[in-house]
Order: structure tokens, then C-alpha cells, then sequence
């Protein structure tokens, strides 16, 4: 997928808020835009409603919702259960939609492909498979907007869950913080304010990329999914993610960005 490389330095790194002796060997290191592969996940709660968990399931549910509840007078475990789709435990991962860039200059273009289904099993393997092949080179990053907290660790708890075996490249144990392949467009944008959270259609606005949250946004996604049953609208927004979050990264890099026309849609 990957037909050549473009080096660029990256001082944005600088600013991270890491360690003075991390600072300087990020800094030292360079973004290959071409070794990147750009990803974002959508994940459902694993029912299309509370009344429908398995009795021992719904017990857990319960206990868990007892911690998120903001308001007790308007809010149950059972109203609240749409948002069980953000924990590993109780999701599943329905699109995974990922992307590199190819060539370089005003010419570069992205090519995304994704990997969607009911069968979680099979997307996770058919993802890994691709993973796998796409690393096997070495000198490969992974990058997602919020990914450090979310897609990333999701990832690897449902392919744990699946019994997949993890990539080398979502291997973190025992890894230092600067080793770990991982770039994350909200942490960069951080700049050290760790208490602070951006979201990809703020941080698009901010910047003057057009948003992805043109048609629906996270929020529906359990929505669309068990009640409309349309899964190809999801796919769509998970694939204007990805080319958000490319975008955003090539803007932060004061790079240009990938024109309109210049993004291919892979089977």
C-alpha cells in the first residue's frame, strides 16, 4: 500500500509535555507520513437493549451504570445503556476503518479501506491479518485521534476477549513511552494540559478542516445501528475520521493537506 516515504521533522513533539531526556530524542526522530496508518474504531454496546443482557450480564451492567449514573432522578442502568458500547467489556467493535498516505507533496493521496461486519471475530481477524503484513517491514505507526485512551486499549481487549493474538505493534508491556509506536492527535494537541480534552470535530474547526460530524456523530452510532440497522452510514463517518484525523496530523506538521479529490476508497 505504501509507494514511497516522505521525511519531515516534527518539533510539535517538543511540546508534549514529556521529560526533557524524552523531549530531545522525539525531537530527534522524524514522521514518515507514509508509515502511518491512520485508524478510528465505532463499537455498539454487544445488545440492542438493556432487557435483552443475559441475567448475569445485566447484574455486571447494573453495578457498572451505579458509577456512571449523573442524575438519579431521570437516569437507570437500563437508560443509560447505550453508552455501554464505549467499554471493551460490555462493546463490541463493528467498523474498523484505516488509512495511509501515499506519495507526498499536493499530490499525496489517502487510501482507506474498512473492515466492518456483525461478526466481530472475523473483522478483528481480517484487521490483524492486514496489520500484520503491513508492519512486517518495521519502522510502522498507528494513529488515532484520543487512540492512547480509547481505540488503542479497545483494540486489544477485544482481540483478547476474541482470542486473537495481539500485532506486535499493539504490544506495549514493557515498552518506554517514547518506544511506543503510537502517535495521538489529541495528546499532541495537548501540549502537556493533560486535563484538557479536544475533540476531532473542535480541534477540525480549530484548524479549518472540514468536519467529519457532517451526518451523525459517536453518540448515535448504537442508534443507527440496532434501531435503523444501517451499518454503511457508520462505515462512512468512521471513514471521514480517518481522513479527519490525517488531516489534522499533516496540519499540525505544516504539511499540506490531502486534497478533496484525493482520497481512495479501497474494497
Amino acid at each position: 500500500m505504501i509507494t514511497s516515504t516522505t521525511e519531515q521533522a516534527s518539533p510539535i513533539f517538543y511540546l508534549a509535555g514529556v521529560s526533557r531526556s524524552t523531549s530531545r530524542y522525539i525531537y530527534s526522530m522524524s514522521i514518515q507520513f507514509n508509515n502511518i496508518l491512520f485508524l478510528d474504531i465505532e463499537t455498539v454496546p454487544q445488545h440492542d437493549g438493556h432487557e435483552n443482557l443475559p441475567e448475569e450480564w445485566k447484574v455486571l451492567w447494573d453495578h457498572k451504570a451505579s458509577f456512571l449514573i449523573r442524575n438519579k432522578e431521570t437516569e437507570t442502568s437500563k437508560s443509560i445503556y447505550a453508552r455501554a458500547g464505549i467499554y471493551a467489556e460490555f462493546g463490541k467493535i463493528i467498523c474498523i476503518s484505516c488509512g495511509v498516505i501515499q506519495g507526498s507533496g499536493e499530490e499525496k493521496k489517502l487510501v482507506i479501506k474498512s473492515f466492518c461486519g456483525h461478526d466481530e471475530k472475523m473483522l478483528l481477524y481480517q484487521f490483524c491479518e492486514m496489520l500484520n503484513k503491513w508492519c512486517s517491514d518495521g519502522n510502522k505507526q498507528l494513529c488515532a485521534h484520543n487512540g492512547k485512551e480509547f481505540d488503542f486499549p479497545y483494540l486489544c481487549r477485544r482481540l483478547i476477549i476474541n482470542h486473537i493474538s495481539l500485532p506486535e505493534i499493539l504490544h506495549l508491556h514493557g515498552k518506554r513511552p517514547w518506544e511506543v509506536p503510537h502517535l495521538d492527535t489529541l495528546d499532541m494537541w495537548k501540549f502537556g494540559d493533560y486535563k484538557n480534552y479536544t475533540s476531532l470535530n473542535l480541534l477540525a474547526h480549530a484548524l479549518g478542516i472540514p468536519t467529519p460530524k457532517d451526518d451523525i456523530d459517536g453518540s448515535r452510532v448504537h442508534e443507527v445501528y440496532w434501531k435503523e440497522k444501517n451499518l454503511e452510514r457508520i462505515i462512512v463517518y468512521c471513514q471521514k475520521d480517518v481522513l479527519t484525523v490525517a488531516q489534522v496530523l499533516l496540519r499540525m506538521n505544516g504539511e499540506p493537506l490531502i486534497k478533496a479529490g484525493n482520497v481512495e476508497l479501497k474494497n
